[in-house]
């Protein structure tokens, strides 16, 4: 059974040099961009990450400082990865946590402004466990009753997110064969940053996620308290979130 999709839908994967989307870089990005008649590309790309690779994450997808030393950096390929993505949703195993969030963070260090928050996204692992509760590989072993082979490969990770996505529709009634309904069906949540530090509430205001303003509108917040839009934007937050709270404020600033 083949994905109804309108829009050609990009299924990515990171090797990364670790989970702080802040501080950690990719090191390999696989893309396999699946078109709306079936054909389907693939493309892998090993990144500089301009930082050690810590042991701990080569034990996880084997890629080494050596492996890596003559690699183009984000930034060299940023333009290039833009274009190709250019109108396309995604797909990705514990994307919209992660890899989205960690995509989007490279893209602005390399001064790439691209507005990923009009695409959609489906997230896979979210289906899973919405459906099933499990991981990448034994959701590939419960879908289509076989072993993943090569198991943080990001090529064969993308491959393999794709086919359990195809089988998943197929699988389950209750799943529309549709992107808009898979993306909204994979999010948890209403982010209006990647990293879920700002949300919509059920009105629709955007709202803080965490701290001592928690629940509190941000636009109330930045006016009452100035200093607060000074601590984050100096403050360890991702790009992204700094992006989309320096929105908030110039909008409030406007009133």
């Amino acid at each position: 059974m083949g994905l109804n999709i309108k829009n050609p839908l990009v299924v990515f994967d990171l090797e990364t040099t670790g989970i702080d989307v802040v501080k950690d870089r990719i090191v390999e990005i696989a893309v396999l961009k699946v078109f709306p008649n079936g054909n389907r590309e693939s493309k892998v790309r090993r990144v500089n990450p301009e930082m050690p690779i810590p042991p701990e994450a080569t034990a996880v997808h084997g890629i080494t400082d050596d492996d890596v030393k003559d690699a183009p950096t984000f930034k060299e390929i940023a333009k290039s990865l833009a274009n190709y993505i250019e109108g396309c949703d995604f797909a990705g195993f514990n994307s919209n946590k992660f890899d989205l969030p960690l995509l989007a963070e490279e893209f602005l260090r390399a001064g790439v402004d691209i507005d990923l928050k009009k695409r959609k996204f489906i997230d896979v692992q979210t289906i899973f466990h919405k459906m099933e509760k499990r991981t990448l590989a034994a959701a590939y072993k419960f879908y289509l009753d076989k072993n993943l082979v090569n198991a943080h490969s990001a090529e064969a990770d993308t491959l393999a997110t794709f086919e359990i996505l195809c089988a998943q529709v197929e699988r389950y009634p209750e799943l529309k064969n549709d992107v808009d309904f898979l993306s909204e069906f994979s999010s948890f949540n209403r982010n209006v940053d990647f990293a879920g530090r700002i949300i919509l509430d059920d009105k629709g205001v955007e709202v803080f996620n965490f701290g001592k303003h928690k629940g509190k509108p941000v636009a109330e917040v930045l006016k009452a308290e100035p200093s607060y839009y000074s601590w984050m934007m100096n403050g360890e937050f991702p790009l992204y979130t700094k992006k989309v709270l320096t929105n908030i404020y110039l909008k409030m600033k406007q009133k």
